[in-house]
């Protein structure tokens, strides 16, 4: 399209938007607006996803993430009715004649112990109409419900049993989403980004279930505010603090103890929750005569102040770390570290606004005394960000925003620590970059059946100066050597030093986001999904787990930004009165610039990453299917993922036959089938179990396919990248729960919970190796599983 032409067509458009915009506003001055806050009655907590309609219409509204809402109708009497999964429904008759405020409390079904049903969400007759799809949101108390490794709740394994969503293997906490990277999920606790998800090398993660309220995980679909990750985004939410009473809960479990206090301050204006864990695992070791050491500790602060009824600050904080030390020759440890301002503010009846200031750091640290070195890198970002909502009518919602991340990279730092060390001080270029961001997007019910969410992000990206640059001749940091057959890191034939106001690259992009919800009927509905996402910065890592030495970059000059264009078409549907629910989508996923490492690349201490790796491109597919069973004393799911995930990596600018010479292969985050089985059964008032069943294709590897011998040693040659696979993964995982404490007017009540991980003691593998036994000299093959069986028992506690 001509300049001349886009030029003619921009009036058009305006003059369109306007005359929408005006339709819609006097649409809106024609009907009356009921909006205001739900919580729960108990502990003063906001709900977030509660249903809200007007009976007998299709007039609806759903809690954002701070339980407020807002509606519209025409004038007249009506039955306003107030559902959320676990709470009682609440019915209350309205003469609507003017603009009303009404908050509500709602209560629970059972004021026990985190006794509640096994859901993952409400199937209501609002989530089939709602234009959301390829979204898992959980309650934390169904998470609080699922069996887990020695007894420690885990909000992450809780996601790895949902459709779409795999684990790294066996013991780890980071996650896969649709055939993606670790990298291409954006986790979010309170806003803020987590880039580490795991304490002690993955065997639990990094969210306390005491201090975590929800969460929602989008596998696609992701809306307009939410940007920076191909893949998918985790918005964790953590507890506002009881308004209502002080209390306390806790737990006491085999190789970590946790507490959390919260309760009212500020004249009753305002409340607070501090929350923390502890391990102990190393104390038992010392006793033991073990020299090795692995501990962590992590802490949640939250508070808020209302300062009028439009006016509320919330500040958060979250601090973690992990620390090891073996045989007292190496050591290590890492950490998150996070705070968020927040400022909600209701300007009318119908917008809603919050403005947040983040802070976000991942750093870690590794020392080797042997080389008397210590070996410090760190990210870290702040964040500005300002988002709105506009109920326009109970037709039409507008989400509009901006945001700026300024982010900095320090990829290493070495350190000697002594007099004898051999190794020199030395800085790696650290990097700056600046993220930003606007957004609108729309949610439009475009007739009783069919409703719409439309948006569109805008993102740039800026790669700052501050560091020196390779210069490589003909652009080429890599270049493929024929003789040899194999790639060739090229030398730099000069170096620029750009200042920090100075910008190395800019990357711009338009990201448009569309769903689609029909509704069938009163029990079924279609959803259609489409959205484009960037992610700007890159993880490098050639292993397939998180671990702390992982290193981030931004794109530059040299590495691009991967560009992800997603597709999903899904059936949904309640049986029964919402007694079961039955969830089916199918996906279609595509990631342009899509980096993968050249055989022997050397990540770690590396100042020039762009001469270990290739660019290509990745994609993904597959069917999820999702039956539960949300009411009686059996509730729980079955989930299915068949899905296929793959890369091509083809020489490019470096010439050379690339990966595999260029054809698709899987990524390491391929399974073909997984199944998981989740149930949980109320017995009688004082005992309840629940069990997991987990079945997945193993991931796959790279096995040797033969071997020379070097100076009498063998030495494998191996077969084309992720040609092979580990052995298939299955485990059962049981427990039980028993509350021995029924008295409703004694403020104490206490549970044990006893639970069997892998009942079968299945030795899973979580890798295979292969290399020569030097007493036999035959070559062998070294099978490792972290996990046989192991029991737990603890005793939860609440206050």
């Amino acid at each position: 399209m001509t300049e001349q032409k886009r030029s003619r067509r921009l009036p058009w458009l305006w003059t369109g938007l306007c005359l929408l915009l005006g339709s819609l506003a006097v649409q809106a001055q024609q009907n009356f607006t009921i909006s205001g806050n739900v919580t729960d009655k108990t502990n003063g907590e906001t709900l977030f996803g509660t249903s809200i309609f007007l009976e007998g219409t299709s007039i609806g509204a759903i809690t954002n993430e701070y339980g407020f809402y807002s509606l519209s109708a025409p004038a007249g009497k009506y039955t306003l009715v107030f559902s959320h999964m676990g709470y009682k429904e609440i019915s209350v008759p309205i003469d609507l004649t003017q603009n009303q405020k009404m908050d509500m409390e709602v209560e629970e079904f059972s004021t026990q112990l985190d006794e509640v049903e096994v859901t993952a969400e409400e199937p209501e007759r609002a989530i089939l109409r709602k234009p959301e799809m390829s979204v898992s949101k959980l309650n934390i108390k169904t998470v609080k419900q699922m069996p887990v490794v020695l007894g420690e709740v885990d909000v992450i394994k809780s996601l790895q049993i949902l459709p779409g969503v795999t684990s790294n293997g066996e013991g780890s906490s980071g996650f896969h989403v649709r055939g993606g990277a670790v990298d291409q999920n954006l986790v979010l606790l309170d806003e803020a980004i987590i880039y580490n998800t795991s304490h002690l090398l993955g065997f639990f993660s990094v969210f306390n279930a005491d201090a975590v309220k929800d969460l929602k995980l989008y596998k696609g679909g992701i809306p307009a505010k939410f940007g920076g990750r191909v893949s998918s985004v985790l918005d964790v939410r953590q507890k506002d603090g009881n308004s209502k009473n002080f209390a306390l809960t806790g737990g006491i479990g085999a190789i970590s103890s946790r507490l959390a206090a919260e309760g009212p301050m500020f004249n009753n204006r305002g409340s607070f929750l501090v929350a923390g864990r502890g391990s102990y695992a190393h104390l038992f070791l010392k006793l033991a005569g073990e020299k090795n050491s692995v501990s962590f500790y992590d802490l949640n602060l939250k508070t808020n102040y209302g300062i009028d009824k439009n006016n509320k600050l919330y500040l958060s904080g979250y601090f973690g770390r992990d620390v090891f030390n073996f045989d007292g020759s190496f050591s290590s440890s890492y950490g998150n570290a996070s705070g968020n301002l927040r400022w909600n503010h209701i300007f009318n009846d119908r917008l809603f606004s919050n403005l947040s200031l983040i802070y976000s750091k991942y750093d870690y640290e590794l020392g080797i005394d042997d080389f008397e070195f210590d070996w410090i890198s760190s990210i870290k970002n702040y964040n500005a960000k300002y988002d709105l909502k506009y109920y326009f009518s109970d037709a039409f919602k507008l989400d509009f925003g901006i945001s700026t991340i300024k982010y900095e990279f320090d990829p290493g730092q070495i350190k000697p620590t002594g007099p004898n060390s051999a190794i020199n001080e030395l800085q790696l270029d650290q990097k700056r970059a600046l993220e930003s961001a606007a957004y609108i997007n729309a949610e439009h019910k475009l007739t009783d059946r069919l409703t719409a969410q439309y948006g569109i992000r805008f993102s740039h990206f800026n790669r700052m100066g501050g560091q020196p640059l390779s210069i490589y001749a003909n652009n080429q940091p890599l270049v493929y050597n024929n003789t040899l057959q194999f790639y060739q890191r090229t030398d730099p034939v000069d170096e620029v030093t750009f200042k920090k106001s100075e910008s190395i690259k800019k990357f711009s992009n338009l990201e448009p986001r569309l769903s689609l919800a029909y509704q069938l009927n009163d029990y079924s509905s279609v959803k259609l999904g489409y959205s484009r996402a960037a992610q700007y910065i890159h993880l490098l890592s050639n292993t397939s787990s998180v671990t702390p030495l992982d290193v981030w970059t931004p794109s530059g000059k040299y590495i691009e930004p991967q560009l992800s264009d997603q597709y999903a078409l899904g059936y949904f549907r309640n049986f029964k009165d919402k007694m079961y629910s039955l969830e089916a989508e199918v996906y279609y996923k595509t990631v342009d610039n899509r980096i993968d490492y050249i055989d022997g690349s050397d990540l770690i201490g590396n100042n020039t990453i762009e001469t270990e790796i290739l660019n290509g491109e990745s994609r993904a597919y597959g069917l999820e299917l999702l039956m539960r069973k949300n009411e009686g004393k059996l509730t729980g799911w079955i989930s299915y993922t068949l899905s296929k995930s793959e890369q091509r990596t083809p020489g490019g600018i470096a010439g050379g036959p690339g990966i595999n010479n260029g054809d698709w292969y899987n990524t390491p985050f391929d399974r073909t089938h997984d199944v998981s089985v989740t149930g949980a059964y109320q017995f009688n008032d004082k005992w309840s179990f629940g069990a997991n069943a987990i079945y997945q294709t193993g991931r796959p590897v790279t096995y040797p396919n033969g071997q020379y011998q070097y100076e009498g040693i063998s030495v494998a040659s191996y077969s084309e990248r992720n040609a092979d696979r580990l052995p298939d993964y299955y485990r059962l995982d049981l427990s039980a729960t028993y509350r021995p404490n029924k008295k409703p007017h004694k403020r104490w009540k206490g549970e044990w919970v006893f639970s069997l991980y892998n009942v079968f003691n299945r030795k899973n593998a979580a890798s295979i190796s292969f290399g020569q036994n030097f007493e036999t000299g035959a070559n062998e093959a070294t099978r490792t599983a972290i996990f046989g069986m192991v029991p737990s028992l603890t005793y939860n506690f609440k206050f």
